[in-house]
């Protein structure tokens, strides 16, 4: 399912605190890599024709997978590309990534994916999984030939950017589905209630004259296909949740014993709605920011797994195109660079959410849902790795960024807790 390249490194990695909770691994130890596999784990190993990285005040922890990114190749790639993604993949600390298929052409095709995994492996510093449009030309209507893109390597399916607003559609999907082993991701939007909304439908909306988005538009849809994977038997997975009433949906399913899973974004996370009243371009997202009782409710079913992967729905955007009034503007921000260190900032260091905890929903959780090889720090296990600095601060600068879009809501921002170094799939990628 992914592409990408591998690698060969040998290193030892001196003196770092592992810390790799899916493992129920927290010691000071040293890691030797030998051609690219976790050889040894231990004290004062043998460093001959190794490099060495001294990480005697740093976290060393598996590196980060993200399930939803948008590549805009083919299409637009001016905003990005797949060796700027996977660059800013790399600095983020991520050693594989899902890419989102609404580029143009969208990715329903098996010749286009099989071109795109090609071109990955070419060009990609980290994996790269390719999901696959659930609907042909993502238009909802008609679905794709699942069974043949996943032969292709579809790494999943999902019409993200839009939903699939024909119940009759999803359930044929999640049926056919069956066959592919792949997971149905799906973007949760009634747009006949979200048409012409631009922000939370709130008060801080109201004061300022935006139309309103209300949750009822995410969290009715969230309804509808947990109970058709009730129904079918069939997993789906609910992308950039933002409600509370769509936080309570899963945990019910959940309970029924459906077999759902959901992501949270960093953004829905560590804002809420008052950050719309900048009126910033940066802060408009799908869904929308909302109240801190939303937000709230997202941070404990991140805490409790309810909610089991993090995901940044890494949107870039060219900067003409953010640079209108917020009610013109597109949808969507960057967050490959900043994911870890704003959840480090704004949660970690507070006290709100463990270490732990966002290392797992980081890594392990997404893996896991999406049946990818869970990152390690394992003998024997491929060296996916990303080594932290907790201590360090550092200014969010646009000049610095490896994407190709720099629509960050983070901008001038200063955070606490920086990767260092990123091993993905056995080579440096990434060294700060």
């Amino acid at each position: 399912m992914l592409a990408g390249p591998t690698g060969n490194d040998n290193i030892v990695i001196r003196g770092a605190r592992l810390l790799d909770p899916a493992e129920g691994l927290d010691a000071r130890l040293d890691v030797r890599i030998d051609n690219g596999v976790i050889a040894q784990i231990g004290e004062a190993l043998d460093t001959n024709e190794h490099r060495v990285v001294d990480a005697g005040e740093l976290i060393l922890a598996p590196a980060f997978i993200d399930p939803h990114v948008h590549l805009r190749t083919p299409g637009r790639e001016d905003e990005e590309t797949i060796a700027s993604g996977t660059a800013a993949a790399a600095a983020g600390g991520y050693c594989a990534i899902l890419a989102i298929p609404n580029t143009d052409p969208v990715i329903d095709d098996a010749n286009v994916l099989r071109g795109l995994r090609v071109r990955a492996d070419a060009e990609a510093h980290v994996q790269v999984g390719f999901m696959a449009a659930l609907t042909k030309g993502q238009d909802g209507s008609e679905l794709t030939e699942m069974g043949a893109l996943a032969d292709a390597g579809a790494a999943g399916f999902t019409d993200d950017g839009r939903p699939v607003a024909a119940a009759g559609v999803m359930r044929r999907a999640l049926q056919y589905n069956a066959i592919t082993g792949r997971m149905i991701a799906v973007h949760c939007e009634e747009q006949s209630l979200t048409r012409g909304g631009h922000a939370h439908a709130g008060p801080v909306a109201a004061e300022l004259g935006l139309g309103g988005w209300p949750s009822l538009g995410e969290s009715l849809m969230v309804a509808r296909d947990l109970a058709l994977a009730g129904d079918t038997g069939q997993p789906v997975h609910l992308m950039h949740l933002s409600a509370r009433e769509s936080v309570e949906h899963l945990r019910r399913a959940h309970a029924a014993g459906v077999r759902a899973s959901g992501e949270a974004t960093p953004h829905h996370l560590c804002l809420t709605d008052e950050a719309v009243r900048t009126l910033d371009p940066n802060v408009k997202m799908n869904p929308p920011l909302r109240s801190a009782d939303d937000r709230a409710a997202l941070v404990e079913a991140i805490r409790d797994g309810t909610i089991a992967a993090i995901a940044t729905d890494h949107a870039p955007h060219a900067p003409e195109e953010k640079d209108v009034p917020f009610e013109a503007a597109p949808f969507g921000v960057t967050g490959l660079e900043t994911s870890f260190a704003v959840l480090y900032t704004e949660l970690v260091e507070p006290g709100v959410l463990s270490l732990e905890i966002v290392l797992q929903r980081m890594s392990a959780g997404p893996a896991e849902i999406f049946g990818l090889d869970r990152p390690r720090i394992a003998l024997g296990a491929p060296a996916n790795l990303t080594l932290i600095d907790p201590n360090a601060t550092w200014r969010v600068k646009p000049s610095a960024f490896r994407s190709r879009s720099t629509n960050s809501w983070l901008l001038g921002r200063r955070l606490r807790g920086r990767v260092k170094l990123t091993v993905a799939a056995g080579r440096v990628v990434f060294e700060l």
